[in-house]
C-alpha cells in the first residue's frame, strides 16, 4: 500500500518541479520581460492579464463628440448603469488616463460604450474622438461610482448640461431599450417617474437629443430641453417653472461645476434631495520640482533638473531599481497624484485623482515637475 501511494504521487511532484523549471527557463530567457509580456501580443484580452479593451467602433454623435464601443477583457466584472470607467490610452508615446462614464446598461453582446466630447484642452478627448481606429487597444479600470438610480423607483428629475448627459443616458437606456419596433417600456420600469431637464448650447450640439426626444415621444420620460441660444442660461431658481412638482422628486444632476454649485445651494435651501456627478475635473499644473511624497510618509523636496531616482537616494531615501545593472523598467513605481516630467523629451505625465488612477513612471527618467505622491 505505502509503495502504491508512493507511485501515485511521485509523477505530480516530478510534473510540478518541471513546469516550475520550465517558468524559471522562461523568465530567465526573457529578462528583463516575463513571458506574460509575450502573451500579451497575443491575447491581450485573456483572462488574467491586465484589463484592457480593443476598440471595435466609433460613432459620431455631434461635430465635437463620438460615442466609442469596446470590447473589454475576459476579467471585466460588468457594472450598473450611471457608472463610470477609467480608460488608459497612449497618446504620442504617453499613456494617459482619463474617467468616462458608461452610457449603456449590460449588453447581450457584453460590448461596453462610452461618450466622449472633444474640449479645446482635451489632449485624450480629442485623441479618442478625432484620431482613434478600431481596433486599438487600450487600458480599463473596473467600473465605478455611486451615480445611479434606487432599483425600487420613485419620482427623480435629471438635471444635466454638455457631455452631462451620459451617465443619465446609460440608466434610460437599461430602463427603456430602444430596438426597431421603437421604444420599450418593460414592466420593470414601470415604477420609475422621470423628468430630464437637459442643457444645451444649441439643438445640434446635444448629446443624445434623439434618443431623449425618442424616449419623451414614447411617454417613457417627460424631456424639457433649454437651448442656451434659444432660451438663454437656465436659472436654477426657476426650476420650479419648468417642474412644477421639483419638491416632490429626488434630483440627479451632472455637468459643469458651475451647475452643480448652483444647483447644491438652491436645493439645500428649497431642502430638496440632491445627488450630483462632475464629469470633468479640475486641471493639476504642473511645474518646476516640488514636494515628492511617499507611502511610507517620507516627504523630499527635490528640484526639476534631477532624476527623481538620483534626487531621492541622494536624501537617502531607498528607491527600487535595475538600471545600473542593465535591467531596465526596474526603477518603476506608482505616481498616485502630481505631475512629472521626462528629462529626454520634457513630456509632462500627470495623476488625477478620481480620475486617472496611479500611473506607473521611471524614476530614473523623470523628474518632479510639482508636487507628487507616489504609492511607494
Amino acid at each position: 500500500m505505502v509503495g502504491s501511494m508512493s507511485t501515485t504521487l511521485e509523477p505530480p511532484v516530478r510534473g510540478t518541479r518541471m513546469r516550475d523549471q520550465l517558468v524559471r527557463v522562461a523568465e530567465a530567457a526573457t529578462t528583463p520581460y516575463l513571458p506574460s509580456d509575450f502573451m500579451d501580443l497575443f491575447a491581450p484580452l485573456r483572462s488574467g492579464a491586465d484589463l484592457r479593451g480593443r476598440v471595435e467602433s466609433i460613432h459620431p454623435e455631434t461635430a465635437d463628440a463620438a460615442t466609442i464601443v469596446i470590447r473589454p477583457g475576459a476579467d471585466w466584472a460588468g457594472h450598473v448603469p450611471g457608472q463610470y470607467l477609467r480608460i488608459g490610452i497612449d497618446v504620442d508615446g504617453v499613456r494617459q488616463w482619463r474617467a468616462y462614464s458608461l452610457t449603456h446598461g449590460p449588453r447581450r453582446d457584453g460590448r461596453i460604450s462610452i461618450t466622449v466630447k472633444a474640449v479645446p484642452d482635451g489632449l485624450v478627448s480629442n485623441h479618442l474622438v478625432h484620431r482613434a481606429r478600431p481596433g486599438t487597444l487600450v487600458h480599463l479600470e473596473q467600473a465605478a461610482g455611486e451615480f445611479v438610480l434606487p432599483p425600487a423607483g420613485g419620482k427623480h428629475l435629471m438635471v444635466t448640461a454638455g457631455s452631462g448627459i451620459t451617465p443619465v443616458i446609460g440608466m434610460l437606456r437599461n430602463l427603456f431599450p430602444s430596438t426597431d419596433e421603437g421604444v420599450l417600456r418593460p414592466e420593470r420600469s414601470a415604477v420609475h417617474d422621470i423628468v430630464v431637464v437637459h442643457v444645451a448650447p444649441s439643438r445640434p450640439d446635444s448629446i443624445f437629443i434623439h434618443d431623449l426626444e425618442a424616449l419623451d415621444a414614447a411617454g417613457a420620460i417627460r424631456l424639457v430641453a433649454r437651448y442656451d441660444d434659444e432660451h438663454g442660461v437656465l436659472d436654477v431658481d426657476r426650476l420650479s417653472d419648468l417642474v412644477p412638482d421639483l419638491a416632490e422628486r429626488a434630483t440627479l444632476a451632472c455637468g459643469p461645476a458651475g451647475l452643480l454649485d448652483a444647483l447644491a445651494a438652491h436645493h439645500d435651501e428649497a431642502g430638496i434631495s440632491l445627488t450630483t456627478e462632475q464629469f470633468r475635473t479640475a486641471r493639476v499644473e504642473p511645474g518646476e520640482g516640488g514636494t515628492v511624497a511617499f507611502a511610507d510618509g517620507t516627504t523630499l523636496d527635490l528640484d526639476g533638473a534631477t532624476p527623481i531616482l538620483d534626487a531621492a537616494e541622494d536624501a537617502g531615501k531607498l528607491m527600487p531599481s535595475g538600471c545600473r545593472m542593465g535591467i531596465c523598467m526596474g526603477c518603476v513605481i506608482p505616481l498616485r497624484e502630481g505631475s512629472v516630467r521626462d528629462l529626454r523629451d520634457g513630456a509632462i505625465t500627470t495623476a488625477v485623482p478620481g480620475e486617472s488612477g496611479a500611473i506607473k513612471v521611471q524614476t530614473c527618467i523623470n523628474a518632479a515637475a510639482g508636487p507628487c505622491h507616489f504609492d511607494h
